[in-house]
């Protein structure tokens, strides 16, 4: 016997095309290209230094960029970080950067040349102050750094920008009172594991992939940066408001952390451009940083904190025009 299903009234079925044409058409608007030929040609993206996340990130938004226009030739620059990152941009030597918002701060806050025609993208995600010892090295505080082997990050670096920042809050010149070493996240891990440094900092996404050796045989430990430490940091300037007090969570590296949560301070990354840069390729890029979140993010876990909310705060940079004509065009 053939089962019966319920009848369906003439106006019922025609609200129910109608729903799926609205549905259809929603779908198709996120799909479809912001003009009637994608933006083409060269630019620059400056990134990061090896396995670290802004060199991850770039390399995979270069490929999505790539997928939405297939007529631009996206070129990654290797830099030391988010220092070296804002001063390429504002120089003209890159087209689109992501830099840490304190060290585009502090580039303002000094009137580096060019500065005034910093813009902003889309805010992304927050990088984590880790600063890491070897097990057992009785390294427990901020403090006992000193005369230590430190390594505070490369010269135009975020990384070092906030590692002495942090000494300074600890009454540690770094000049003075600790053997400093320029490591990255590219050398730091192996030179704390054969003994050449007592610690490095790192600040960067969680979790970190330059980290995860170390981590997987629980090769390192953290030393917390608590309140009070912060609270000294606040009080050294106005580009300090740019420090969150936060917790490292404890699954950004299990096996180290043991189901431990570690005090730290957080900084959000910003991507960047400048006010020349033509305002229709950068709402095309807009528009694939914030579709692209997922794919991203499954990846570089960090991208994955992406949000159309919250990207188009960008302080202490203004909107790019092309940035902000895309906000306004998906604002509900």
């Amino acid at each position: 016997m053939s089962k019966r299903f319920p009848r369906v009234g003439r106006r019922a079925a025609l609200r129910g095309a109608a729903v799926g044409v609205v549905a259809l058409g929603l779908l198709l608007w996120w799909l479809l290209p912001l003009g009637e030929k994608p933006p083409s040609g060269t630019i620059v993206f400056s990134t990061g230094t090896p396995r670290g996340v802004y060199q991850e990130y770039g390399e995979r938004l270069r490929t999505e960029m790539g997928e939405d226009m297939p007529g631009l030739t996206v070129n990654l620059l290797h830099s030391a970080g988010s220092q070296e990152n804002v001063e390429r941009l504002a120089s003209g030597r890159a087209d689109f950067t992501i830099a840490a918002a304190d060290a585009v701060a502090a580039y303002g806050l000094r009137q580096g040349k060019g500065a005034e025609r910093l813009r902003g993208v889309a805010r992304l995600y927050d990088d984590y102050v880790q600063l890491i010892v070897a097990p057992g090295s009785g390294i427990n505080d901020v403090k006992q750094l000193r005369h230590k082997r430190v390594a505070i990050g490369q010269p135009d670096s975020g990384v070092r920008l906030i590692a002495e920042r942090v000494l300074g809050a600890a009454d540690i010149d770094p000049r003075k009172d600790i053997i400093p070493t320029s490591d990255g996240i590219d050398t730091g891990p192996g030179r704390l594991r054969e003994g050449k440094i007592d610690a490095f900092f790192w600040s960067g996404g969680l979790p970190t992939k330059g980290l995860a050796a170390l981590a997987q045989k629980g090769a390192f430990q953290f030393v917390p940066i608590g309140d009070e430490l912060v609270a000294k940091l606040h009080d050294q300037g106005e580009w300090a408001r740019y420090y969150r007090p936060t917790k490292i969570p404890e699954s950004a590296y299990p096996n180290v952390q043991r189901g431990a949560e570690v005090p730290t301070i957080a900084v959000s990354n910003v991507l960047v451009t400048r006010t020349d840069v033509d305002p229709r390729l950068t709402e095309w890029v807009t528009r694939t940083v914030i579709k692209s979140r997922d794919g991203i993010g499954a990846h570089v876990h960090s991208a994955q904190l992406v949000d159309l909310r919250t990207a188009i705060y960008t302080d202490p940079l203004p909107l790019q025009e092309g940035a902000r004509r895309y906000y306004r065009s998906v604002k509900p």
